[in-house]
């Protein structure tokens, strides 16, 4: 095969480098991994806090919540949460750190698809949060009972989810000049909306107006969603979560891979 023809091949959607891309998961999962103390303990102390303070503190004196225990409800709404922090945080700062080593660029000008390292780097994002969410979920048995409502819409909003903020956390690695550009997004932008996406309360409680904003929450359909997986209860439509969550994962992705293509943030 000449190299024309398998330059060809490389940037073919459809006959991806599969060598390239193994390679890049590995690296990924063996990165987060390694250094587990670091990206897996940390986020299941700080759920534990949540389910001791929230949970069983503070719910005792709220009762139920939709129908359900407080701690029960907050549940799924904190898997979530963990899930969103540890796919975004994963990518921002792993494609970041490639950039700052300068290895990145050799992966641009060789015969490695856009969409390769797009997708290596997403799924180690989506590893990452997939095992934090069920160290969460392991924990949470010690404090509530869940009893799953929707398996289908639990993995399916969990890996929607995990792919949708690791390409946000790809974007945000691709624009970042400084280690502080990569925690501005969650501290500023994802942490806020976290709080206001109904882990915590239900938006029926909410004025009319505080609602209408709610709703303009995409963090809120991810949640609520997820909650009807485990529940089966849920404020907002799940149709329109799918909805917006698809239109948004393509969106990213559309978005990342044109940033690749044009070497946004990394040939300057």
């Amino acid at each position: 095969m000449s190299l024309a023809n398998y330059e060809e091949k490389a940037t073919d959607f459809g006959n991806p480098n599969w060598v390239a891309y193994q390679t890049i998961v590995r690296t990924e999962i063996r990165r987060f991994t390694r250094i587990w103390v670091q990206t897996m303990i940390p986020p299941a102390i700080t759920m534990t806090l949540y389910f001791i303070i929230f949970g069983s503190l503070i719910g005792r004196r709220i009762g139920e919540m939709g129908g359900f225990d407080y701690m029960a409800y907050i549940v799924p709404g904190l898997i979530m949460m963990s899930v969103i922090t540890n796919s975004y945080a994963n990518v921002s700062s792993s494609f970041f750190g490639s950039k700052f080593g300068r290895f990145v660029e050799e992966m641009l000008v060789s015969p490695i698809s856009n969409q390769t390292i797009l997708l290596g780097y997403v799924t180690g994002g989506v590893a990452r949060a997939v095992s934090v969410g069920i160290i969460v979920t392991i924990l949470s048995l010690f404090f509530t009972h869940l009893a799953i409502h929707n398996i289908f819409a639990v993995v399916s909003i969990t890996l929607l989810t995990a792919v949708l903020f690791s390409l946000l956390g790809f974007i945000n690695g691709v624009y970042a000049k400084r280690f502080d550009d990569v925690s501005i997004v969650p501290t500023f932008v994802l942490t806020p909306l976290t709080y206001l996406g109904g882990v915590f309360f239900s938006i029926d409680l909410l004025p009319d107006f505080w609602a209408g904003v709610a709703q303009l929450n995409p963090i809120l359909y991810v949640v609520n969603a997820f909650r009807f997986g485990i529940l089966g209860v849920s404020d907002i439509s799940l149709g329109w979560a799918y909805g917006i969550l698809i239109s948004m994962t393509i969106v990213a992705y559309v978005i990342a891979v044109r940033l690749l293509a044009n070497g946004a943030g990394v040939r300057s």
